[in-house]
Parts: structure tokens; sequence; C-alpha cells
């Protein structure tokens, strides 16, 4: 019952790691607020949460839309009073040579790889000021603090966003704001279904994966868990990752 009486956004959350993120939490007695662009799938993940006696409500949410996240806050302040943690989730990642992406595909992921980052935080923060505490966790990855081919609009957003959290956890940090992220590496979801099945693409993405399997889900959810909770009450601007890259020798 660590988040009894909490409040969390979660957002992006109708699917893969962060589903598993909202139930985490929310099987810790927090109250969830799910958002997603898809509000029938938001709409499933808040029934079942509620047919095991928890707390949640759907939100249709399009992330790098300021009008969308600013209806996404109001809807949660009516609906429980106030915001304790924020969970920042949005990525895209179209794999392609540099020089063949276009300024378009470029804008698309800064507005959904970064913008969404200061968006979400912009808008919540004026409440969470009004509280005691609470905290912030963006999700980057693995690829914000290394390399991959083909992927240079996404490690470059996701490099930012671990930068964006040092700089707003040391701007807040004396006003008992923890501000954190978390960088996962790949994670065995429906989204990462069909690279899974691939052979050659699973045997590349093992060799660079220290235990040798693929994460779950669940173990990102509680690594996020644990720096939304009291338990990290003095951890400030940490990039936890999960799990590291290892190079090929």
């Amino acid at each position: 019952m660590k988040f009894k009486n909490k409040v969390a956004i979660v957002t992006g959350s109708s699917r893969g790691i962060w589903k598993a993120t909202a139930l985490e939490l929310a099987k810790n007695w927090a109250s969830v607020v799910i958002s997603s662009t898809k509000l029938e799938n938001c709409t499933k993940i808040v029934k079942e949460i509620e047919d095991f006696g928890w707390k949640a409500i759907a939100v249709k949410c399009d992330v790098s839309n300021s009008k969308d996240v600013k209806n996404l806050v109001d809807t949660t302040i009516k609906n429980f009073w106030k915001i304790d943690i924020l969970v920042n989730n949005a990525w895209i990642g179209p794999t392609k040579a540099f020089e063949e992406l276009t300024e378009e595909e470029r804008d698309f992921v800064i507005n959904i790889n970064l913008k969404w980052v200061f968006l979400c935080t912009n808008n919540v923060i004026k409440y969470m000021l009004k509280q005691k505490s609470w905290k912030i966790i963006s999700i980057s990855s693995i690829l914000g603090k290394r390399w991959f081919t083909h992927a240079s609009s996404y490690c470059t957003t996701k490099a930012a966003v671990i930068n964006l959290t040092r700089s707003l956890a040391i701007e807040y940090a004396s006003r008992n704001i923890n501000i954190n992220a978390v960088a996962p590496w790949f994670i065995r979801t429906d989204m990462t279904k069909e690279s899974l099945e691939n052979d050659e693409v699973s045997k590349i993405l093992l060799n660079h994966t220290p235990a040798w399997r693929f994460g779950e889900a669940e173990e990102i959810a509680k690594a996020v868990a644990f720096l939304a909770s009291d338990d990290a009450s003095y951890i400030h601007w940490e990039t936890l990752t999960v799990d590291w890259w290892r190079s090929i020798n």
C-alpha cells in the first residue's frame, strides 16, 4: 500500500511497459489516470484496474498536443484534486538512415519523444508545487546513452530527455521534488513481438544484453514504481538503466 492516497498520471499507458507501470502503481493503491491517443484502449485498462478494486480513470491524450495535455491535467485535478506522480512516456523511432529522414519525420520524432516531457511537466508543476512533495519519472532509453545505427533521431531525443531530467532535478530538488528517469533496453511487449520473432534481429539484440534474455514489462514497471515511492526520497536526477548495454568485443 505504498501509494495509498497518491494520484498518478501515466501517459501512453494503454499497452506494453506503461500499462504494466499503471497496474504496478494501482496494485499498490495509487489512483491512476490512464491516457493514450485511443480512449477505448484506456477504458479497457481502467476496467481491469477497477475489477481488482483499485481506482482509475481514462483520458484521451496526444502528448504532443498542448490542449490535450492541459485537458489531461485538468481532468485529473477535477477527479482527484491533486497529482502526486507523473510518469512521462511516449516514443517513436523511425529506423532510417540519417540522410533519408525528411524534415517532417524529424519534427514528428521531436514532438513525440521530447516535446511531451516539456508539456506534461509544465502543466502539472503548478499543482505539484502546492504540495509537500512529488515525483516525476520520465522515460528515456538505453539509446539515450549509447548509439544504434539508423536511429539518430531516436537516440538524440532520448539523450535530451536525460539532460532535461537532470536540469529540472537540480532546479527543484530543494523543494522536495524528485525528478528522475528510467532508460530501458529491449523489453518483451506486443510492440516488440515482430522483432523478437526474427531470429537474426533477436540474436543481434541479445548480443548487447547482459542477462542474455529480454526484459519483461513488469521489470520496468517495478523500477518506475521504486523511483515514484518514498523509498527514493533522496534520489535526484538519476537515470536508472534497465538493463545496461553490453559491448561486443
